[in-house]
């Protein structure tokens, strides 16, 4: 999307990665990065969060699966996403079980698969539960510039509603779509409506 910023992999063996030097270890980074994306498996996925959070990275994606989602077919799996949640510490993270999020205010995503959005001064942000329903919202001509995309996941450390309150801040945003598998903290909820409704901006 045009992002002009730093991008540091990390690899154990490659030396490159999509023409990016790649870093073998998290604690050779030249600094704390901002935002990570993490797409390694779920037991490995904890290990790296906690190492992100020791060297004070602002933030990360967990793309892994098999966290509380999966607890019908492994016990383990909710624990582990516990596991996850205190590896974090302060540091926030999004998912697990997710794809990211894009950002086509400041052409800035963490987002492993094609979509369909492009650079825009405002418009509307979408949050899902569901990656591929996000993928398929930005998969679009006809309706309102996409601001923000964000599949949710999990949400083990950070609720939907509390991503939505967090976009509301950003003037840019017009509106907010919410794509909702199941309702929580019913008190995130109604920060959200309430603070939508005093900024004039609709919740769909």
């Amino acid at each position: 999307m045009g992002f002009d910023g730093a991008i540091w992999p990390v690899h154990p063996r490659a030396m490159e990665i999509a023409g990016h030097g790649a870093f073998p270890m998290i604690e050779d980074l030249p600094a704390a990065p901002d935002a990570c994306f993490v797409g390694v498996n779920r037991q490995a996925t904890v290990d790296v969060v906690g190492a992100l959070a020791q060297i004070g990275a602002g933030g990360a994606v967990c793309f892994a699966s098999g966290f509380a989602e999966a607890r019908g077919e492994d016990a383990a799996s909710a624990d582990l996403q516990a596991a996850l949640v205190a590896a974090a510490g302060d540091m926030p993270i999004l998912g697990p079980n997710c794809y990211g999020f894009i950002n086509a205010l400041d052409a800035a995503l963490l987002w492993p698969d094609q979509h369909g959005c492009v650079p825009v001064a405002r418009g509307v942000a979408i949050l899902t539960q569901s990656s591929n329903i996000a993928i398929n919202l930005t998969m679009q001509q006809r309706g309102l510039p996409i601001a923000y995309t964000v599949a949710c996941g999990n949400m083990a450390q950070t609720s939907q509603a509390q991503i939505a309150l967090a976009l509301l801040e950003d003037t840019r945003v017009t509106a907010i779509g919410v794509h909702i598998e199941g309702f929580g903290d019913i008190a995130a909820w109604e920060a959200l409506a309430a603070r939508a409704q005093a900024r004039g901006v609709p919740v769909v």
